[in-house]
């Protein structure tokens, strides 16, 4: 059963009990009313934002259980002595005798949970601590994206080029550079011979399968002071977004570089392909100036050294 079921069970059977245990002590009070009653029952007053803060509750929840303990006259609502515009809330002569009235009531509960808590292998108050902090550290939405991509990941598969690949290495490059610009000369050189411009060159080209099929490529190019080598043509397929494809065939072309003996790597980009600078970035890519490009739509040089 999902954690938030089984707290929330949990949750209502202990306030079903509440409401019994204030009955048995002859007192006509709400278990919800209680965080709010407990931060005025040292006698002072205070306003909604600071009673919700302190309780870690909603504005508009605590408002609504002032609301319903003022109807039951519990507590009061008046003008801020300090400052006339606001207002703050405080135990009435009522909820002044209640407290005195809990007195005995928690004495006993609180022994009660005692008792219970050293009857169990795990604290109960320890344990919701340490998922309050996990949480807070790192929210269960986050961890179930990650864990997602993690399961997605698992189905990419980067491989070498083969000719096989052309047909996609063509589409999936074309079909990103038009979306967002027009096809140059240097496009087509690389694009309709991959093998001559690239591969006989002394560079890589890396596809990527997810699930067998080619979705992903990056080239490998090798420049001409036989010592830098050039990140180009990355293209993933916008169905395969999310996949961490783009950041897979990033670290193996940098790690094709090491081996080849590279100083550094280079790319030119566009800032508004900002996913792609951004994973340029956590690979490890710094923002340069001063070469000269043989691309119009290039406004951003990158490199990465070794």
């Amino acid at each position: 059963m999902a954690i938030g079921s089984r707290l929330r069970q949990l949750s209502e059977r202990i306030t079903e009990e509440a409401t019994q245990i204030y009955q048995l002590y002859d007192i006509n009070f709400q278990p919800r009313w209680f965080p709010v009653f407990y931060v005025l029952s040292d006698g002072t007053r205070k306003p909604i934002t600071q009673i919700a803060k302190e309780i870690g509750h909603s504005h508009v929840s605590v408002s609504q259980i002032v609301k319903d303990m003022v109807k039951q006259g519990y507590v009061v609502e008046k003008s801020d002595p300090k400052d006339g515009r606001k207002t703050v809330v405080e135990l009435s002569k009522m909820g002044k005798t209640v407290t005195s009235k809990l007195s005995d009531q928690l004495l006993d509960v609180n022994a009660a949970i005692e008792k219970a808590l050293s009857e169990t292998d795990h604290n109960l108050w320890k344990a919701l601590e340490e998922w309050e902090h996990l949480l807070e550290r790192k929210p269960l939405l986050q961890r179930v994206q990650e864990q997602r991509k993690e399961r997605e990941r698992s189905k990419v598969q980067i491989v070498d080029y083969t000719d096989e690949y052309l047909a996609a290495f063509r589409t999936l490059n074309q079909e990103w550079i038009t979306t967002y610009f027009e096809m140059e000369e240097a496009d087509y050189k690389a694009l309709d011979h991959p093998r001559a411009y690239i591969l006989d060159k002394g560079g890589a080209i890396f596809v990527a399968l997810y699930e067998g099929e080619p979705l992903g490529v990056c080239a490998l190019i090798k420049m001409e002071d036989g010592q830098s080598y050039e990140l180009a043509k990355m293209a993933v397929s916008p169905k395969a977004q999310g996949k961490s494809i783009g950041h897979l065939l990033g670290r193996a072309v940098i790690e094709k570089a090491k081996l080849l003996g590279a100083k550094r790597v280079y790319l030119e980009s566009n800032t508004v392909l900002k996913p792609a600078i951004n994973l340029y970035y956590k690979l490890g890519f710094e923002k340069i100036t001063g070469h000269p490009s043989p691309y119009e739509r290039c406004n951003i040089q990158m490199e990465i050294k070794f």
